[in-house]
């Protein structure tokens, strides 16, 4: 479904924030980004969505180069969660607003029905659609945003630390509402986390990046047993045990 070669972010005058990085995602799998604050790994997310542009290397969506595609058939088939939904949510427009502006944008109708639909696939009450942000809990707000991510029935969701601004209880819910929407839907996810518990549990695949590089890609149960890790994922396996023992 990803297909990943090459890729080259840089901003100056930091230089490279992705630096060469390859790799192949499948079809419907759940692929873990792990590494230190600053190693690329929302860069990377942001420039599988089309929100930055590569100064080298190809993204591959299904075959179809990204390049290739339009705004609108991208924003079609890649949606992402941003880490905060206080932040990616507008604060002056209603959950029904928010949700139905890309039905609007696509020029698609029962924006109604569709919204409601949404809000009940997530696990919000309907009655919630005229709230604003403000108005919601932090669960209810990553709810919503995970709604407007599926608004367009996305082939690919990328999600970058969608539980990090959350507590414990509901972390553990949105992680549940995100293993059945894979489920039901089929969709492809990325998804970033410093949390490496959480990407062995929810993800096959755990990629670890490094200042901008890949530096291992294995199967995310080994994160649990750290057996046949390169050197970086042990330390960053080590560090998430102990900070969750803390």
């Amino acid at each position: 479904m990803i297909e990943v070669s090459g890729l080259r972010v840089a901003f100056d005058p930091v230089g490279a924030a992705v630096d060469g990085v390859s790799f192949v995602v499948p079809q419907g799998a759940a692929w873990g980004l792990v590494g230190e604050s600053g190693c690329g790994k929302t860069t990377l997310l942001r420039a599988i969505a089309g929100l930055v542009a590569p100064q080298a290397g190809r993204v591959a969506l299904a075959g179809a180069s990204l390049a290739a595609l339009d705004r609108r058939e991208r924003a079609r088939r890649v949606q992402m969660v941003f880490q905060d939904p206080s932040d990616s949510l507008h604060p002056r427009r209603t959950v029904a607003g928010a949700l139905a502006e890309p039905l609007r944008i696509h020029g698609l109708g029962d924006r109604e029905k569709r919204v409601t639909e949404a809000l009940t696939r997530v696990g919000l009450d309907a009655g919630l659609r005229f709230r604003y942000p403000n108005q919601l809990s932090g669960g209810q707000r990553q709810r919503a945003a995970i709604a407007r991510a599926l608004m367009l029935a996305p082939s690919v969701l990328l999600l970058d630390e969608p539980t990090a601004a959350l507590d414990v209880s509901n972390q553990a819910r949105i992680l549940e509402l995100l293993a059945r929407l894979r489920r039901e839907s089929g969709a492809t996810m990325l998804f970033v986390s410093h949390d490496l518990a959480v990407v062995a549990g929810f993800c096959d695949t755990a990629m670890t990046m490094r200042a901008g590089r890949t530096v291992d890609i294995v199967p995310a149960a080994r994160l649990r047993s750290g057996e046949g890790l390169h050197p970086w994922t042990r330390a960053l396996a080590a560090a998430s045990r102990g900070n969750a023992a803390a």
